[in-house]
Formats: C-alpha cells, sequence, structure tokens
C-alpha cells in the first residue's frame, strides 16, 4: 500500500508541475511499431529476385511485428546505390529498411564514387539466402559449356544491371580476368534480362542461380559454370581457371554468395527497436507459409540474423591489398570499355532520369541522366533536362545502363 501511494503522490506531483507522462515515451520494442508505418527499401524496379524476397521479407515481417504497416518502395538507380544510400541517411527510428545487393561491398571496398554509406556502420537485422553465382546462356545459342564460351570468334552480348550492382561489377571482373569474349550490355532490370534472351538479343549472363532456376528448368536456357555453392550439376568455374590471379576473384566473388538477400537499416536505430526488428525477421523467416512459399518459387531461404551477418560483411570488407589492387584494375578495365560515345535518336525518355536510345542498327541503348553530374547540350548551348525532347538526335558518353557522363542533343 505504501508504494502504491508513493507512485500515486509521485505521478500527482509530476502533473502539478505541469509535466505529463506521454504514452509514447513509455512505447519500447515491439510496442513502439504498433500503429506505425514502416518503409521497406528495395533498390531494384519491380520484379526480379531482390523485389520477390523483399516483398516477401515485408509481408511476414509486418505479420510478427503485429500493428505495423510495411510499404514496400522500389528505389531503382545506379547499380542501386540510391537505394543503398537512401536507407543508410534515413532517421534511425527503425521506420525505414530495406535490400540492395552485395555488389556495394565491392563498391566499398575500392571507396568508387557514388557511395555514401559504410556497411559496418548499418543496422543489419538479417540475411535470407544462400546463392551461388552461374553463368546461364540462352537455348538459342549454340554455346553448351564454358569452354565453347571461350572459343567464340566474336564477342557474345551478356545482359547486366546497372553500374555497381553485384551482376554487373562481378561480370565486368571475370571478363577482365578471364579475357572473356562478350560484350557487356547493362540496364537490364527486373526480368528484363530474361526476355532479352528469350527475344534473342542477349546471348547469356552472370547472376545468382536462385534468379535464374525457373527460367532454366522451364527450358529456355542451360547453366555452363557456377561460382560457390554444393550443387553438383554444374561445373565449378574455379577448377576451369587456372590463372591465379582470376583464381583470388573468384573466391572474392564466392565470398559474396554468403551474403545474399539481407536487411538492414541506417546506423543507431535503437536497441529495442532493433531487437524487435530482429526478432520479427526471425519468425518470418522460420515462418512455415513463407518457407513453402519460396520452395514453390524455387528459392532458397537460409538465413543468418542481425550481428552474425554484421560480422559476415565485416569478414568479406577485409580483403588483401593485392586482391583490392585486382578488383580496382579489373573494374576500371571494364569501365574504360563500356564508355565510349553512343549515338542515336530518343525512343523513350521520362523528363528526369531514364532515357533510351534507338541507334542505327535498331538496338536500344538506355542511359540514366543526372541533373547534377550529368553535362548537357542541347543544340550546342549548356542545358538541363527540360530541354531534352522524343526524337532528338543525341550523343550519350557513358557506359550502357549506367549515369551518363554528358548528353549533347540537336
Amino acid at each position: 500500500m505504501k508504494t502504491t501511494a508513493r507512485c500515486l503522490l509521485s505521478a500527482g506531483a509530476l502533473i502539478a508541475t505541469g509535466v505529463v507522462v506521454s504514452p509514447a515515451l513509455a512505447q519500447t520494442g515491439a510496442d513502439f511499431f504498433k500503429g506505425k508505418t514502416i518503409t521497406y527499401i528495395v533498390a531494384t524496379a519491380p520484379g526480379g529476385g531482390y523485389d520477390l524476397y523483399g516483398r516477401l521479407t515485408a509481408e511476414y515481417m509486418q505479420k510478427y511485428l503485429p500493428g505495423s504497416t510495411f510499404v514496400v518502395k522500389n528505389l531503382p538507380g545506379a547499380g542501386h546505390l540510391i537505394g543503398a544510400n537512401t536507407i543508410y541517411a534515413s532517421k534511425a527510428d527503425g521506420l525505414t529498411i530495406g535490400t540492395f545487393n552485395t555488389g556495394l561491398i565491392y563498391n566499398q571496398l575500392i571507396a568508387r564514387e557514388g557511395v555514401r554509406f559504410d556497411l559496418t556502420k548499418m543496422s543489419w537485422i538479417g540475411k535470407a539466402a544462400t546463392d551461388p553465382r552461374v553463368i546461364t546462356i540462352g537455348k538459342q545459342s549454340p554455346i553448351m559449356s564454358y569452354k565453347e564460351l571461350l572459343a567464340v570468334k566474336e564477342p557474345v552480348n551478356f545482359s547486366t544491371g546497372g553500374i555497381g550492382a553485384s551482376a554487373y561489377v562481378e561480370t565486368v571482373m571475370l571478363y577482365s580476368a578471364l579475357k572473356l569474349p562478350i560484350k557487356i550490355q547493362t540496364g537490364y532490370y527486373g526480368s528484363d534480362d530474361a526476355l532479352a534472351i528469350r527475344r534473342g538479343e542477349i546471348v547469356g549472363t552472370l547472376a545468382s542461380r536462385s534468379s535464374w532456376e525457373v527460367f532454366v528448368a522451364n527450358g529456355n536456357g542451360r547453366f555452363i559454370a557456377q561460382i560457390g555453392g554444393n550443387n553438383k550439376d554444374v561445373p565449378q568455374l574455379k577448377d576451369m581457371v587456372t590463372d591465379e590471379k582470376a583464381k583470388q576473384l573468384i573466391a572474392l566473388i564466392q565470398s559474396q554468395g554468403d551474403i545474399q538477400r539481407f536487411t538492414a537499416g541506417p546506423p543507431d536505430i535503437p536497441k529495442d527497436r532493433l531487437d524487435a526488428l530482429r526478432a520479427a525477421y526471425r519468425k518470418a523467416m522460420e515462418d512455415p507459409e513463407l518457407q513453402a512459399k519460396a520452395v514453390k518459387l524455387e528459392r532458397p531461404i537460409e538465413p543468418a540474423y542481425g550481428d552474425d551477418v554484421l560480422e559476415m560483411i565485416k569478414v568479406a570488407l577485409k580483403q588483401t591489398p593485392e586482391t583490392i589492387a585486382l578488383l580496382k584494375e579489373a573494374l576500371e578495365a571494364g569501365d574504360k570499355s563500356a564508355a565510349a560515345a553512343t549515338k542515336g535518336a530518343v525512343a523513350e525518355w521520362d523528363g528526369r532520369a531514364k532515357i533510351t536510345l534507338k541507334l542505327n542498327d535498331g538496338k536500344l541503348f538506355k542511359s540514366e541522366v543526372s541533373g547534377s553530374r550529368t553535362a548537357i547540350t542541347i543544340a550546342g548551348q549548356k542545358g538541363d533536362r527540360e530541354g531534352i525532347k522524343t526524337g532528338m538526335n543525341c550523343s550519350i558518353e557513358g557506359p550502357e545502363g549506367g549515369e551518363a557522363k554528358s548528353i549533347s542533343c540537336n
């Protein structure tokens, strides 16, 4: 009774002095998220593996954070940099989290321009899968093995997403280290590359195995080489390569396959809220219904949680100066090969960032225009994005699918 009386007296004293105890201040952990909207950022366009895993994760995390509402927001561009930078710069209240790809580990290793994050400082919630890389060849191509790929006389088109994405980085690394006879075509987002291979405009791609399992199972292509994983149906690339520098880069790529489809938030989310997000994530990954959906979609679920993922990130970033130098050399060589000016007529223009040129041979060239970083010239005069119109003849300096260094239109 005395204790109760003292509590009432204390509360009364606070009210008497004008101090109001807000219920919101008492909200901790999972209670904080009741009635709140959590934005889950996916750093790609809708469609494709990252979007699929992101939506599954958001759906089932909401289930285990009662009273919360998850909203998935796609922020594609710059090879996942836009999405990752946005997550990192978000308010550390636990209401913005998301997913991006492991290619950004490579970008941080070489301090690539545009990286505005430190992966070791992010609030790590979990990772959903372990996913080896595969070289996939479309069924229309006569190439049946890695050895036959090396033997082609004319370079064949390989697709990737935007510059900075893991598929781009890893394709460029192997292109440079193994002297692959391929022409890298960037700007294929979501399911664009699968459609392009079926149309015959793209011959192959290097990407995560889970993204291409259904494609191959449906008879649309074949795997000719794999990096990492325990599958025995596809030859390991490391066993078909003799160059030691190439083997080092293959080992680096393999290490990234262990950290796939992760979820993270900005630095310094309060511990009680981060613990609640991690608990909801764990329950989501272990939910039989989610696992059944993943099996049906032929997507692996091999999760890890919280600080265990942080340690995996730290290990991936702990590379020797020699390996980092090889990575940088490979990327710079690949970037130069894709940086020539391209001329064509503007076939599509969203008025802000995404532009597509139709080239003289009928092929399409996709690029991104920045209002602050891309030098824009209209009819010989310095201009802005508002001056670009569909039908104009333009010359773009920069790699396909990436951000244009300059664009000149007439």
